[in-house]
């Protein structure tokens, strides 16, 4: 069933639509391009169907939709793909350099990573091949002039697409790959990365080869076009190798080795003497319980740190726990990204870690799960 929840967008965003529940985004970047497209190719419109005048941009702004159509077909092969593996997606956007989409989780093997990634260029590739089939029996004019630009830019988007290098889908089918042969996803992801890197260095000279290879002299939009790709391939490389390396060391979080030795008390127990047996009995952690020994809330450390010791005696331990909604409860079992997304979905202090059979394992505090963390780097 689609999710009925209604979405929160990112400000300068709006919803042109859904592709197979998945929201369709505009960024209001796109515009921008858009115009710049209409002026670029106004000139080329002129020459394909002269005496336009004013129309000409018009033109050029539908030729500018009908190339982030095709961007979108691109985009929605990577949504299709995505959801034939079971990962949710929650929106495809259209922005200044392109596309993204936006798919909840991570590939669990490197088949499902090289799929999702590959999809996308092939589509573009394709579209780019059936509009070169449509070159000859195209009528010359502006229709021509629409077929040639869609063939041309779908197929460059396709192979460039390609380039090994994170953040492009490239670089997504180098990780798989390496991701296969060393069965490392985290270093799939380096390895990547350094070619997304390595992307943006060549990227960023290219006006400099430009004109003995194109034999066309660069502009300043030349310059500013590779500056902005550049930037854009250099900071999505080393987010994904920032990610990568944090990733490597979640695999070292077990909740079940991080879990708190629990007292078990009822709900009106003064919180002074609960404090005293938890104490007696070296424990971190105190669950309330019910009449016949159901777990019904996790005392909160911060609570009773806050509570003067002259007014514990006076205080219920109840009036300092938390009851336990869902969320609170957690197999002592989770370990590494399943850990850290279980407690990401309900932020709390503290999480009761209970057996299969329901049994209390102990409480799992977050302090804890970040100490870990933090001593896992060194």
């Amino acid at each position: 069933m689609p999710d009925s929840t209604p979405r929160t967008r990112p400000p300068g965003m709006l919803k042109v639509g859904t592709i197979a529940g998945s929201d369709v985004l505009v960024s209001s970047s796109w515009f921008l391009v858009a115009g710049l497209i209409a002026v670029i190719v106004a000139p080329v419109v002129d020459e394909a169907q002269p005496g336009l005048g004013g129309w000409k941009y018009v033109a050029g702004l539908a030729f500018a939709v009908i190339l982030y159509l095709s961007v979108l077909l691109h985009e929605a092969s990577h949504a299709l793909a995505a959801r034939h593996f079971g990962f949710p997606v929650s929106s495809i956007t259209l922005h200044f350099l392109g596309g993204m989409t936006a798919i909840e989780g991570e590939a669990r093997k490197p088949r499902q990573e090289f799929f999702i990634a590959v999809v996308g260029p092939l589509t573009s590739i394709l579209v780019g091949a059936v509009a070169l089939g449509l070159r000859p029996v195209t009528p010359e004019g502006l229709l021509l002039m629409a077929v040639e630009g869609l063939a041309g830019a779908n197929l460059l988007v396709g192979v460039l697409n390609l380039v090994p290098g994170l953040p492009l889908d490239g670089g997504r089918v180098l990780k798989a790959l390496v991701w296969r042969l060393t069965g490392n996803a985290h270093r799939g992801t380096i390895v990547a990365g350094w070619g997304g890197r390595l992307t943006a260095a060549a990227v960023l000279f290219w006006p400099a080869v430009q004109e003995p290879v194109l034999g066309t002299e660069p502009d300043i939009l030349d310059f500013v076009l590779a500056f902005v790709i550049a930037a854009f391939l250099w900071s999505g490389s080393s987010a994904a190798m920032a990610s990568a390396r944090l990733r490597s060391r979640l695999p070292h979080l077990v909740a079940r080795q991080l879990a708190r030795r629990t007292l078990a008390v009822p709900s009106d127990l003064p919180l002074a003497e609960a404090v005293r047996r938890a104490h007696d009995a070296r424990a971190g952690s105190i669950v309330t319980v019910t009449a016949s020994g159901m777990p019904e809330g996790i005392v909160s450390e911060a609570a009773v740190q806050a509570t003067p010791e002259e007014r514990r005696p006076w205080v219920a331990v109840s009036a300092v726990s938390r009851s336990l909604q869902d969320g609170l409860r957690l197999p002592a079992d989770l370990a590494g990204e399943e850990l850290v997304m279980a407690i990401s979905r309900t932020p709390a202090a503290e999480y009761l870690l209970v057996e299969p059979d329901g049994s209390v394992v102990g409480v799992l505090a977050t302090a804890d799960v970040d100490r870990a963390f933090r001593d896992s780097a060194h």
